[in-house]
């Protein structure tokens, strides 16, 4: 029956008028409003048959989004009902539509057979009930959640804390179609990466808290729906009892120390499922406490700059996560997709990532078995997920036995290989977590289920003949129908001799006896008239029933409705098996998905030549040859060239033992790879600290705690903010927030407002991280008084990108020296844009004019006698001279007439206004 008292959303007085059950209206009606007005807030998914209708406004809002037809059907208040539906089987992708827009959709089912309604009367009316509330965090059906992991269905679930100078906030986060649950608390200033990197679908905040602008701003740009709900469902209490029940436990030290707020984000979510699921409790996997000091925090702009799990477009393709995806199943590609979102901080869990790819790459042989063996895994946390709420299917069940058998095979495998070569923490951990799967479950399933699965349980088939007696004898039966009733045929005409007599079927009669007209005395008369009755006389024919043909009627037509009711006990008792040893399934789940990504980080290394980073506790950034990985693929897809690989040393501000510099400020023309250098070397932290390998001949990476990259241009006009503020707050996030321990990316600070200003901005920005940040810097810059600081600081050094000039063009070498730039090469640059002729002889006298000048240049220096008109007329885009410069050599004027010399003016007119 919805959320009712619980639904925050208001309705206005025009729907409430609406909603109201007047005397006269029909019974389906009266059902359809107060099940609606229990609903208020959500389109109502009515199920009538094979379809799911929605009526008023609902038919309204749904035509116009869905673009289906809007009808009519009877009248209420006097006026027409609106109506439109969406056929059962196709339900699935019209709410992928509407929840993409923004929409709730309550999906109200009948909960009992139309044969059960009629025995309460004619107009007695199918019971039916909201059985779920779709919302965007809600997702479990394998058609509403995107395939791609670079987006999210998590709902996630926040609570304030006032502890401390700054306000924190708690994040509880749960993905219900796996069941994993996550909380963590974050000061204000951090929640946009929080966000970022939860990438939710939907956020829960109290009233108080929805109600706050700031907060609504933050959900917004994370792209997520923001639901309010009842400031009581964040209770503390509440949700460390309900904790304690679904894991069945007396405490929670096991899974980590929980603060009040933690528990009441946790509260908060975990009431809001049970509300949206209308009492069906979700899979539940213990939870992870996540803390900040544990994982690289990377802010939202960072993580949009760097493209790690979407592109700027907005795909997978492009991102670093398409770049270095080589798994074969889908939960590790999420895994994947996780691990790139949170990188550690926690040094020896990183070095345990790196030892488990390191061993899979040094062993082709059981790396390729083991990726044979995780093509035959389904998704079995998404399987047992939707078991939990009751809308798993068959091939769940199925998916449940195949999974438990390729984990056994694949622990058998990494056992194997340990005994002779020895395995890693990490991979050792993994295979006895996948001989852990419950072989019990998976031989009960393998007795009952057929070979063939359907899609849904109520299409029947499923169970293995065999497998239970009394539904071989309800199958037979309801199979050989024909059979039987042709036998009965022939016992009915040999015994009364009439070789024409037929036993047909209608939908008013049932079963029947039927004989011509001419053989109906011989059943009406004894010895036959006991058994046949007489039903119906025909022009030509006479039909009659029997008491046996009745009985066995009763039995076919019962057969088939009873061997389905059987299948979906056996179906529920199999739920019920799995359901029972879900925590060694979920287990088995995860260690899937790890070993999937375990074995996919080896073969990219081992495809791409990537190299195992050392990674410590020191503030060193030594690479050697570094790459980036997304340009460089693209290069070898294209056959284009080779990628260059380029140096970069660096050392945070508290290591003194290390001669490399803290700041590297970097300049070269556009189009010479500045920003391409520094992204890579962001990404190769990224990677590093994920526990991958990295692109480079060497790499030594210092433990980096915050990583900050501030990169391209874009306003943010909703907000009003031009592209320059933007730049701005970004910049001051940095410098507020970085540590001696972060690594900053900077690439053109200052470009979007007047020159000096921004050289004055840069200057000062590059000072302060030298002098009280201390982080590892990459400084891209045009302004090349910014290499003096070199001179005048002592952890700075400058870096250019080569570049060779040949014929008046330059070519890009792609490779980073030490050393300054002596200037930007954009005007050509410019040329190579294809910037018309004209405009480039004018940029270069300005730039002439421009380099004289001692100070800022006055406009009149500008405006003097540079030829712009002569440039712009006198020759064509490619150089050569125009037809008006033709016409102009051509002419004599001292040799004309008047007359002559006003056509020559008029002609001259013309092709200076083609040109």
């Amino acid at each position: 029956m919805g959320l009712q008292s619980e639904t925050v959303m208001t309705v206005d007085d025009t729907t409430k008028s609406q909603l109201r059950a007047p005397e006269g209206v029909t019974p389906m009606m009266a059902q359809y409003l107060e099940i609606k007005a229990a609903n208020a807030d959500s389109l109502l998914f009515y199920r009538m048959g094979d379809f799911y209708e929605m009526f008023f406004e609902d038919a309204s809002v749904a035509s116009r989004a869905l673009g289906i037809a809007l009808t009519k059907r009877g009248k209420h208040l006097g006026e027409d009902i609106p109506m439109c539906g969406v056929p059962v089987h196709a339900a699935d992708d019209y709410l992928q539509k509407l929840i993409a827009l923004g929409h709730r959709v309550a999906v109200c089912e009948q909960t009992e057979d139309p044969a059960e309604a009629k025995k309460r009367g004619a107009k007695a009316v199918v019971r039916r009930d909201v059985v779920r509330l779709v919302t965007p965090g809600t997702l479990t059906e394998e058609s509403l959640l995107d395939a791609a992991p670079t987006t999210s269905s998590r709902l996630c679930s926040g609570s304030r804390t006032e502890t401390g100078a700054e306000p924190r906030f708690a994040l509880a986060s749960i993905d219900i179609s796996t069941g994993e649950l996550i909380a963590a608390t974050c000061r204000l200033t951090d929640m946009p990466g929080e966000l970022a990197r939860i990438r939710p679908g939907e956020v829960l905040a109290g009233e108080d808290l929805a109600s706050d602008e700031a907060i609504r701003n933050l959900v917004k740009e994370a792209g997520a729906a923001l639901t309010p709900c009842p400031r009581a469902h964040f209770d503390s209490v509440r949700g460390e009892r309900a904790l304690k029940e679904r894991l069945g436990v007396a405490a929670l030290d096991a899974f980590g120390e929980f603060s009040r707020a933690e528990l009441a984000a946790l509260a908060g979510l975990l009431t809001y499922v049970e509300l949206t699921q209308v009492g069906r409790a979700p899979l539940l996997r213990p939870p992870r406490k996540e803390s900040a000091d544990k994982l690289l925090l990377i802010d939202a702009a960072t993580r949009v700059n760097l493209e790690l799990v979407r592109s700027n477009q907005g795909t997978r393709a492009g991102s670093l996560l398409a770049a270095i995806d080589r798994t074969v199943t889908a939960a590790a590609a999420r895994e994947l997709a996780s691990r790139l979102s949170s990188p550690l901080t926690d040094g020896p869990a990183v070095n345990a990532r790196l030892d488990a790819v390191g061993y899979l790459a040094d062993e082709p042989r059981l790396r390729q078995d083991l990726r044979d063996g995780l093509k035959a895994a389904p998704d079995l946390a998404r399987a047992l997920a939707r078991l939990a709420f009751g809308r798993g299917t068959p091939r769940d069940l199925g998916a449940v036995q195949t999974a438990i058998g390729a984990a056994h095979a694949l622990a058998a495998r990494l056992l194997n290989a340990g005994e002779a070569l020895g395995l890693p923490r990490e991979l050792m951990a993994i295979a006895e977590r996948l001989a852990q799967a419950p072989q019990a479950v998976a031989a009960s399933l393998s007795a009952a289920l057929a070979d063939e699965l359907p899609v849904n349980a109520r299409d029947g088939g499923f169970v293995r003949p065999g497998f239970d007696t009394d539904l071989d004898e309800l199958r037979a039966l309801r199979d050989g129908s024909r059979k039987v009733i042709a036998g009965l045929q022939a016992t009915y005409a040999e015994a009364t001799g009439i070789k024409s007599l037929k036993v047909r079927h209608n939908s008013v009669l049932g079963y029947f006896v039927e004989v011509t007209a001419l053989h109906a005395p011989t059943l009406t008369a004894a010895p036959h008239a006991e058994t046949f009755i007489h039903r119906q006389t025909m022009a030509n024919a006479v039909r009659f029933s029997t008491t046996e043909l009745a009985e066995l009627e009763s039995r076919i037509t019962s057969a088939a409705e009873r061997a389905l009711a059987l299948e979906l006990d056996i179906f529920a008792r199999l739920t019920a098996e799995v359901m029972d040893a879900e925590r060694s399934l979920s287990s088995a789940s995860a260690a899937l998905a790890e070993l999937d990504a375990y074995a996919g980080l080896a073969e990219l290394a081992v495809e791409q030549r990537y190299v195992r980073p050392r990674v410590d506790d020191s503030t060193v950034f030594a690479i050697e040859e570094g790459r980036h990985p997304m340009v460089e693929q693209t290069l070898r897809r294209e056959q284009s060239a080779d990628f260059i690989g380029n140096d970069c040393r660096l050392r945070g501000g508290g290591d003194d033992q290390n001669d490399a510099p803290s700041a590297l400020v970097v300049t070269g023309p556009n189009m010479g790879g500045k920003s391409t250098f520094l992204r890579q070397n962001a990404l190769i932290v990224v990677l590093a600290q994920a526990g991958a390998f990295v692109p480079a001949k060497s790499a030594h990476i210092g433990l980096v705690d915050r990583l900050f990259s501030r990169v391209g241009a874009a306003d943010d006009l909703a907000r009003g903010r031009s592209t320059f503020m933007v730049e701005m707050v970004e910049t001051a996030a940095i410098l507020n927030q970085a540590t001696p321990r972060s690594f900053v990316v900077l690439d053109e600070i200052g470009r979007g407002t007047a020159t000096f200003d921004g050289l004055s901005i840069a200057w000062a920005a590059l000072e302060y991280l030298h002098e009280v940040n201390r982080s590892r810097v990459l400084f891209a810059t045009h302004y090349h008084e910014l290499t003096a600081l070199a001179d005048r600081l002592p952890r700075v050094a400058n870096a250019t990108v080569e570049v060779k000039e040949w014929r008046e063009a330059i070519v890009f070498l792609y490779r980073v020296k030490m050393g300054a730039a002596d200037r930007s090469y954009g005007i050509h640059v410019a040329k190579l844009a294809g910037l018309p002729a004209p405009v480039l002889d004018r940029a270069g006298a300005v730039l002439a004019e421009l380099e004289k000048a001692d100070g800022r240049p006055k406009p009149a220096d500008l405006a003097g006698d540079l030829p712009l008109f002569q440039a712009a007329v006198s020759t064509r885009p490619d150089g050569s001279p125009s037809k008006l410069a033709e016409a102009l050599r051509d002419y004599n004027p001292d040799g004309m007439t008047p007359k002559e010399a006003l056509e020559a003016l008029y002609r001259l007119k013309g092709l200076l206004d083609d040109a």
